[in-house]
Formats: structure tokens, C-alpha cells, sequence
């Protein structure tokens, strides 16, 4: 499967929804802002989030009254109806992605379709990390664990546990020793850490925005998404997600 067909799949598949739920015709507004990081995730001890130091921006979409997330490095704002969302190009604009990714997990989170929209917050990050210990101890025996994206509160928490390596876009980061572990470079290690040495792979769901998702499904080895920006995707494609204290 390519990107642009994945794109397609999942905007076919919400206009599905939209259609069946009588949504298309309906006036009530979809807004859409970027949130600032203590908006996005509160005040954390630990400061070397990517929102915290701005190599991603947190998109937020409200549909009465519901909130859907998506982390993108495109920022955009945004207000108009759901017909509006379904006419974006996502396939080509990343800005029209990142607010179509927000406002369709917001209207699947009212039709109770998804949850877990909304990024945890505060000493939140850190509980959650310490969940994926137990969730991979319990579905997982001693395996080699590919964590794609660096989320410093999983890697810290995993690294204390299992043999792990990471895999990054981030060039600040590629390269550099990161709670003992070196971050390796997403786009050059790919097939050297996720389909040839680990087990198992856990992957940030903001891969769904930059598109590099479609190098993580039907691998052949199991693949967990985390995060708030898969929330809506996972159930349409029918991926495996772990989320633990979103909202």
C-alpha cells in the first residue's frame, strides 16, 4: 500500500461514517486551533517532550463538544463544517492532514467510535509510561523492542526493562545517547532496527501525519501504536493501540 492510498482509505472510510450518521449535511462547526505545550500536555517535570521544545505542534478540533487531537509539524487553524473537512487534500497538504487527522478523531470521539483523544497531562506522562512496562511484560516475553518516535518518558521507563532500540526524524536528536540509548536515524536505520532485529515494534502515532505509517503496517511482527493522533485511524485500518491515560 502506498501513502496515497492509505490517505485515500481513511478519507473514504470517514465519509462512510459521515454519510451513515446523517453528519454531512449538518451546520454545526468544526474549530480547530494548535495548542501550546502546557496547553497540549500541562506542566511536566521532565522538559524534553517535542512539543515542549518545539519540533512538533499539537492540532486540536472540537465537534460538539468532543476534542480529537493530532501532533504534526504543520500547524494550521480552522473553522467550518465537517463537509469542508472531507474536501481537504490530504494526500498532498500536510497543514489539510493535520486538521482533517484532529477533526476526525474529534467527530469519532462523539459518535463513540474512538477514545482516547486527548493527550494525558501533568504527572500523566510519566504514569503512562510505566503502563507500557507492564503491558509488554504482560503480552511480551523478553523481546526486542523498536520504540519509533522519541517519546522520553516510554524510552526512560523501557530501557530500564527491556533491550530496546529507538528510531528518530528528529536530526537534534539522531545520534546522541538519550537515557543510555542511542537514537538512530528513522529514515537509514529503518530496516537494520524494525524489520531485522526487533521483535516487536512500538510506534508513535504522529507517523499517521508525516505518512512514514505505511512502513509500519503488515510487517510480518507486531506493531503498537501510542498517542492521541492514531486514535480515529487505528480503529478504521484496524491497528493495535496502546493508550493508557488519555482522555
Amino acid at each position: 500500500m502506498t501513502k496515497e492510498e492509505l490517505f485515500q482509505m481513511i478519507k473514504e472510510s470517514f465519509r462512510d461514517l459521515v454519510i451513515k450518521n446523517n453528519l454531512y449535511s449538518t451546520d454545526i462547526k468544526i474549530n480547530s486551533k494548535a495548542l501550546s505545550a502546557d496547553e497540549a500536555i500541562g506542566i511536566t517535570k521532565r522538559k524534553d517532550f517535542p512539543i515542549i521544545v518545539g519540533k512538533e505542534v499539537m492540532l486540536q478540533a472540537e465537534y460538539l463538544g468532543s476534542y480529537g487531537q493530532a501532533f504534526t509539524d504543520a500547524p494550521s487553524t480552522f473553522e467550518g463544517t465537517i463537509e469542508d473537512i472531507l474536501d481537504f487534500d490530504i494526500i498532498n497538504n500536510r497543514h489539510s492532514r493535520g486538521l482533517f487527522i484532529a477533526s476526525m478523531n474529534a467527530v469519532m470521539c462523539k459518535l463513540g467510535l474512538t477514545e482516547n483523544t486527548i493527550h494525558c497531562k501533568n504527572e500523566e506522562p510519566e504514569l503512562c509510561a510505566k503502563k507500557f512496562i507492564d503491558y509488554i511484560k504482560e503480552n511480551y516475553n523478553n523481546e526486542k523492542i523498536a520504540l519509533v518516535g522519541y517519546q522520553p518518558a516510554i524510552l526512560e521507563a523501557l530501557s530500564k526493562n527491556f533491550d530496546i532500540r529507538v528510531l528518530d526524524l528528529n536530526k537534534d536528536n539522531i545520534n546522541k545517547s538519550r537515557y543510555g540509548v542511542l537514537i538512530e536515524d528513522g529514515t537509514k536505520d529503518y530496516e537494520e532496527v524494525v524489520l531485522k532485529w526487533a521483535d516487536c515494534v512500538l510506534c508513535t502515532g504522529s507517523t499517521l501525519c508525516n505518512g512514514s505509517i505505511i512502513n509500519f503496517i503488515d510487517i510480518g511482527k507486531d506493531v503498537i501504536f501510542f498517542g492521541t493522533t492514531i486514535a480515529g485511524a487505528s480503529k478504521i485500518l484496524g491497528l493495535k493501540r496502546a493508550c493508557f491515560y488519555s482522555i
